[in-house]
């Protein structure tokens, strides 16, 4: 019988994952291209979840779209305190 005192941990590898720093770089493009604010637009969707926020120009809402707003707030520390 299993031990059931311990959390088992799988980690699965995901081989057709979007480098979710590629996907702010496309999506901050297409933000600036239109004339928006892209830091403004992105705040607005990771604080919402409205994908309204990202102009579907040159598909940048279904693309940020693929990548959860956790993974990506989690991408934004990471950069931020790698700088400190």
């Amino acid at each position: 019988m299993a031990d059931l005192s311990n959390t088992q941990f799988i980690r699965v590898s995901q081989p057709n994952r979007v480098e979710i720093s590629d996907v702010l770089e496309q999506v901050y493009k297409a933000l600036k291209q239109k004339g928006y604010n892209p830091v403004s637009q992105l705040v607005g969707y990771l604080m919402s979840g409205d994908p309204t926020y990202i102009t579907s120009y040159n598909n940048a809402r279904n693309l940020i779209m693929k990548v959860e707003r956790d993974e990506i707030l989690e991408e934004l520390i990471k950069h931020y305190v790698d700088k400190m």
